[in-house]
């Protein structure tokens, strides 16, 4: 069965159906007569659509009710939440709906996709019928082969040639109804694929190597081009640790609830947005501080800051990608690192409009490490 060549064909169906029911303007009035007279396809769009009488060619129609209650010559494409074909159809019937109920006569074949599909007692489907849908009832005739994919299957009916199905379940199939073979295709399940312990653990290294190169590089040049604005920083991490802690925590929670309720009142959303923007580059900043407050507290003395930010930076990173502590590693890196961060902007007042030197200058620590006190 050509299985995939009538679905392709469906849904280039639905596309012209789509753009017809769009395009003839016809949502809210019903289309119930076909043309009086004259061969060749027939289009219909509405939010109820009925087709009586005899149609002499195709039929196409879209809407959110479809009924072809007469007879048609030709095909019959159709897309819409609810499809009936309760008259004659010479020709096949290609349908996407929720729900699709064919009580008529079908001549030829039928390709259907649905949520659920119902050949009542009354109905016929000449030749094949290729579907897909949730539910799938076949209470009259199918002349010859039936291949769905269907999560409940009843055939009650008759199906005059194989039944091809596949489903997680079997089908419900009444005895003799059924002419051919019933073949049942289970869903392949999608295979996980099988990583070696070796091949996870190379990847890990390579992402580690990958990351202490970067980051390393990172931390170097922020180190050589802002060596005060560092020791600075680090500075209020030496002096008071806890209180550092404690602002950076009250920060990471506080400002976002805070830039959400600016931002929802549309007035202050300009404000919320370049705000955001402070506040994610001094989030990110916490790597560089974090990186230079280990370095200064490791290699204790005169070292140089760049060597000191460098060792600093090699050991965050390490506790960055071991599984589990880079949690606990990131949490602490971010709440220090931002509770200094805002302590050294608040010592430096950029927003005072007085002269540096009538503000009140706190004693600096830029040289000074645990255990030293400066004179």
């Amino acid at each position: 069965m050509k299985v995939r060549s009538h679905t392709l064909r469906v849904v280039a169906a639905l596309a012209v159906a789509g753009f017809l029911s769009v395009s003839l303007g016809g949502a809210a009035a019903p289309a119930t007569s076909p043309p009086s007279s004259g061969a060749g396809p027939h289009f219909y769009g509405g939010l109820t659509v009925d087709v009586p009488g005899t149609v002499d060619g195709d039929v196409y129609a879209a809407g959110q009710t479809v009924t072809i209650s007469g007879d048609v010559t030709g095909d019959v494409i159709a897309a819409a939440q609810t499809i009936s074909i309760s008259g004659r159809v010479d020709g096949n019937v290609r349908l996407a709906a929720q729900s699709v109920t064919i009580s008529g006569h079908v001549t030829r074949s039928g390709t259907i996709i649905a949520g659920s599909l119902l050949i009542d007692g009354h109905g016929t489907v000449g030749k094949d019928i290729v579907a897909t849908a949730s539910t799938i009832d076949v209470a009259g005739a199918v002349g010859r082969d039936l291949v769905v994919s269907a999560t409940d299957l009843s055939i009650d009916g008759t199906v005059g040639g194989d039944v091809t199905y596949s489903s997680s379940s079997t089908a419900h199939i009444a005895d003799g109804a059924v002419g051919g073979v019933v073949t049942h295709v289970q869903p392949q399940q999608p295979s996980r694929p099988e990583i070696s312990p070796w091949a996870a653990a190379l990847a890990w290294l390579i992402g580690l190597l990958y990351a202490i190169v970067a980051l390393s590089l990172i931390t170097v040049v922020a180190a050589l081009l802002l060596p005060r604005v560092l020791g600075g920083v680090t500075d209020r991490l030496l002096l008071s640790p806890w209180r550092a802690l404690l602002v950076g925590f009250v920060a990471a929670v506080v400002v976002p609830i805070g830039l959400l309720i600016l931002l929802v009142t549309i007035v202050g959303a300009p404000l919320a947005l370049a705000a955001l923007i402070v506040f994610t580059v001094l989030t990110l900043a916490t790597f560089l501080v974090g990186a230079h407050y280990l370095g200064r507290v490791i290699l204790r003395g005169t070292t140089h800051p760049v060597l000191q930010s460098f060792v600093g930076g090699l050991i965050l990173i390490v506790g960055l990608q071991i599984p589990l502590l880079n949690i606990l590693v990131w949490l602490a890196m971010v709440f220090f690192g931002l509770g200094a961060e805002l302590l050294e902007i608040h010592r430096r007042q950029p927003w005072s409009t007085k002269p540096r030197s009538e503000r009140t200058d706190h004693q600096s620590l830029s040289s000074a490490e645990p255990g030293v006190t400066k004179p």
